[in-house]
C-alpha cells in the first residue's frame, strides 16, 4: 500500500542572521535557504580556504545573492544507521568498530544518534552531545531479522526535522550516514515516497552498501541494475553527499574516515531567495566556485513553503 507523504517545507527559516558568539551559534530571522557545500579539485581533494566572494548560488537559472558565510564553527546533527538484520551476523563486530571510530570524531558541540534497522527501525541514542554514550549503544547491536532500510531512512529524516524545527532558528548543519548489506526487505515506504521526502528535507545522506567481491570476480564489472544499488546512490546525489559500495568490511574504517574528512571540510552558504512565489514548487540549486579546476557539490534543490490563501466568501442567506 503507497504512502501518501504529504510535502514537508522545513527548509526555509525564520529571521535573520547573526553570530551569537565565537562558538559557532547562529540564528536566522528571515527566510533562509541554507547550503552544506563540498568543494572539491581535479584529483577529488577536498579544497579549504576559500571566501564567500568565491561562490556564485543559482536557483533556477537565476543567481542569488549570499547573504550567510561560514567555513566551520557550525556544528553537526549526525544520525548513524546501522543495518542490524540477520544477514550482518558475520561482520557485525568490525561493523561496530568502524562505526565507533566514526562517532568519536564529532566536535565539540556536535550531536549524534544511532538507529538500528531490523524489520523496524528503532533508536538506541537519541540526539544529544553524549558520545560516549552513543559508541556505547552501537557496541550493543545485536543482528537479527529482515531489512526495513526505507522505514528507518525515512522515520529518522522525521525526526531530524523535528529536532530542527525546535532548535529555534539556530543553524545546524544534519548529516545522516546509513551502512547496509542488502536490499529492502520489510518496508511499508516506498523507495519514491522517501526520495521526495529526502529531497524536501535537505539532509545530507551518505550511503555505505556492502557487496560481495564474488559476482565481479567472476563476471567482471557489472552494471548497476538492482532497485538497492540505485537507491543509495540516488539519496546521497539529490541531497549533496556520497554513495559508497565496499566489497570488503576491512575497507569501513577508511569509509567512514572519508565522510568524517568531507564533513569537516564543508562550507555553509545562505541566501534569501528573489524568487517570492510561495507556490510549494521544488527550486533547482547550482552553486558555482570562482576557481579554476574545482567543482561545488550541495543538495540539488528545495521544496518552497506554500501559502495558503483564503478564500472571501459571502455568507448564505436564507430567502423566504
Amino acid at each position: 500500500m503507497k504512502i501518501v507523504v504529504a510535502a514537508i517545507a522545513l527548509l526555509i527559516w525564520c529571521g535573520e542572521v547573526r553570530a551569537q558568539n565565537t562558538a559557532g551559534t547562529f540564528r536566522s530571522a528571515v527566510d533562509l535557504v541554507s547550503l552544506n557545500v563540498i568543494v572539491t579539485d581535479a584529483r577529488d581533494h577536498f579544497v579549504t580556504g576559500l571566501a564567500k566572494q568565491d561562490f556564485s548560488v543559482f536557483e533556477d537559472g537565476v543567481q542569488q545573492e549570499v547573504s550567510y558565510f561560514a567555513a566551520t564553527n557550525v556544528p553537526l546533527d549526525l544520525a548513524i544507521l546501522l543495518d542490524t538484520s540477520s544477514s550482518m551476523s558475520d561482520k557485525l563486530e568490525t561493523v561496530q568498530e568502524a562505526a565507533v571510530g566514526f562517532a568519536s570524531h564529532l566536535r565539540a558541540g556536535d550531536r549524534v544518534t544511532v538507529v538500528s534497522i531490523k524489520d523496524s527501525a528503532r533508536v538506541l541514542h537519541d540526539l544529544d552531545g553524549d558520545v560516549t554514550g552513543a559508541c556505547e549503544a552501537i557496541r550493543k547491536t545485536s543482528a537479527s531479522g529482515g531489512t526495513a532500510l526505507y522505514n528507518g531512512i525515512y522515520t529518522t529524516i522525521r525526526q531530524m526535522q523535528k529536532v530542527h524545527a525546535s532548535d529555534e532558528g539556530e543553524v545546524r548543519r544534519q548529516a545522516i550516514a546509513v551502512l547496509t548489506d542488502g536490499e529492502d526487505t520489510t518496508s511499508l515506504v516506498t523507495f519514491d515516497d522517501l526520495l521526495a521526502l529526502a529531497k524536501q528535507a535537505g539532509i545530507a545522506i551518505y550511503t555505505i552498501t556492502l557487496k560481495s567481491p564474488y559476482p565481479t570476480a567472476l563476471f567482471g564489472a557489472l552494471k548497476e541494475t538492482s532497485e538497492s544499488d540505485f537507491g543509495m546512490k540516488a539519496l546521497p546525489q539529490e541531497t549533496g553527499a556520497r554513495s559508497y559500495f565496499p566489497t570488503d568490511i576491512s575497507q569501513l574504517a577508511g569509509v567512514y574516515s572519508s565522510i568524517t574528512q568531507e564533513l569537516a571540510s564543508q562550507y555553509v552558504l545562505g541566501y534569501t531567495s528573489s524568487n517570492t512565489k510561495r507556490d510549494g514548487s521544488f527550486r533547482r540549486i547550482f552553486v558555482r566556485v570562482d576557481e579554476p579546476n574545482v567543482r561545488a557539490r550541495t543538495r540539488s534543490g528545495y521544496v518552497v513553503g506554500k501559502t495558503q490563501v483564503a478564500q472571501n466568501r459571502q455568507p448564505a442567506t436564507n430567502s423566504r
